[in-house]
């Protein structure tokens, strides 16, 4: 199996992104992560689910995690409006690693150690040409572990 072979459409966003927007895709479609695509439609960074769930705890509970519990329910139902005027680029982490990126030539042990190596639910598979990068999919670490069970059996 080549990462080309394994690599299927997935949902990604511009950095530039309404906040509000990504995590609504997250959550409908049950993503861990979206991949976030540069101007030119490059990988740019991988947007955990995590990462947006901290982008809207308070800064307070943050800092003191036993804060969270004397925020009433009401509040805590509010969360989300954290969000609003907000980009994706406001919700990376402030040192986002490059996403990590495999050739369609790759194999899926070369995948697997690429997303072991780099500890991300998503890989890119990108063909780089003299016409720049162009995004062929992207492999999540439940279909190739899907992928490489069901060659096992």
């Amino acid at each position: 199996m080549r990462a080309r072979d394994l690599a299927v459409e997935y949902e990604t966003v511009g950095v530039d992104t309404d906040a509000t927007e990504a995590a609504r895709l997250m959550a409908e479609h049950r993503l861990p992560a979206l991949l976030v695509l540069d101007d030119d439609g490059a990988p740019k960074a991988i947007l955990p689910a995590s990462q947006m769930i901290k982008a809207v705890v308070p800064a307070y509970v943050m800092e003191d995690p036993t804060l969270a519990a004397v925020v009433d329910e009401r509040h805590a139902d509010r969360l989300c409006q954290a969000l609003k005027g907000r980009t994706v680029r406001d919700c990376l982490s402030t040192s986002v690693p490059e996403p990590p990126v495999a050739s369609p030539d790759d194999t899926a042990l070369e995948v697997a150690a690429l997303m072991a190596q780099v500890r991300s639910p998503l890989v890119a598979v990108v063909d780089r040409d003299e016409a720049g990068v162009r995004l062929l999919g992207v492999i999540t670490a439940s279909h190739l572990l899907e992928r490489l069970l069901r060659a096992a059996s």
